[in-house]
C-alpha cells in the first residue's frame, strides 16, 4: 500500500500568493499513473483558525491551526512582506516551525519564507536562497547561512529552500521528483502546462 504524505502549506498575513497556490497546486495535481489514490494530502495551516489576508487583499481560511495541525511529512513556508516584517518577529511561529522540523520529512521554503527558517535555527551552516531582491538582507541578516546566487532552488536533504515567487512551483517538482520519480513530475509538470528541466 502507497503512502499518502500530508503537506502543510503555512499560510499568514500579507503571504504572497503564488508562494503558496503554486506548490499547492501542484503538490494536489500530482498523481500515480495506475492508482486512484493521490500520493499527498495538501492543507493549509496558520497559526489561528481565522481569516488570513493575503497580498493584495486575497482572504483565505485555513483548513487547519497550530492548536490542531495534523503531523506533516511536508511543510511548505512561504514567504512575501509578512514573513520577513511580521512573521520573523513572530516567537510564536518561529517555535512552531522549530517543533515541525522535529517530525516532517521535508521542510521547505519559498521566496523570503527562509527568513523564518533562518530565524528558527534550520538553516544555520547550510546553503539556502531566498528571492533575488533580498539575498543580500538574507546574508547580512544570517552570516550564519551560506547565501546562493543564480538558484532556482537549492536541496540540503531535509531543507529545500527556493528563490522568488515562481521558483516554488520548480522547486515542488524537484521534490516530486526526488520523492516519486522524475516521470511523475514530469507528468504534473505536462497536466499544468509548465516547462521544467528535471536533467
Amino acid at each position: 500500500m502507497l503512502t499518502q504524505r500530508r503537506v502543510g502549506s503555512f499560510l499568514f498575513h500579507e503571504v504572497e500568493v503564488l508562494d503558496f497556490a503554486g506548490p499547492f497546486e501542484v503538490f494536489s495535481l500530482a498523481s500515480y499513473p495506475d492508482r486512484t489514490e493521490k500520493p499527498f494530502l495538501v492543507k493549509t495551516v496558520a497559526q489561528f483558525r481565522e481569516p488570513v489576508r493575503a497580498r493584495n487583499g486575497l482572504t483565505l481560511l485555513p483548513a487547519c491551526c497550530f492548536a490542531d495541525n495534523p503531523v506533516f511529512d511536508i511543510l511548505i513556508i512561504p514567504g512575501g512582506y509578512g514573513a520577513e516584517e511580521i512573521e520573523l518577529h513572530n516567537e510564536a511561529v518561529i517555535e512552531w516551525i522549530k517543533a515541525q522540523m522535529q517530525s516532517v520529512q521535508l521542510m521547505v521554503s519559498v521566496c523570503t519564507g527562509a527568513f523564518l527558517l533562518a530565524k528558527a535555527g534550520l538553516l544555520d551552516g547550510k546553503k539556502a536562497t531566498t528571492h533575488w531582491m533580498d539575498l543580500d538582507h538574507l546574508e547580512k541578516e544570517f552570516p550564519q547561512v551560506a547565501v546562493q546566487r543564480g538558484d532556482k532552488y537549492i536541496d540540503q536533504g531535509n531543507i529545500i529552500t527556493s528563490a522568488g515567487i515562481s521558483a516554488g512551483i520548480n522547486m515542488s517538482f524537484h521534490v516530486i521528483g526526488k520523492l516519486l520519480g522524475k516521470e511523475i513530475a514530469r507528468t504534473t509538470a505536462k497536466r499544468m502546462e509548465y516547462d521544467i528541466d528535471l536533467t
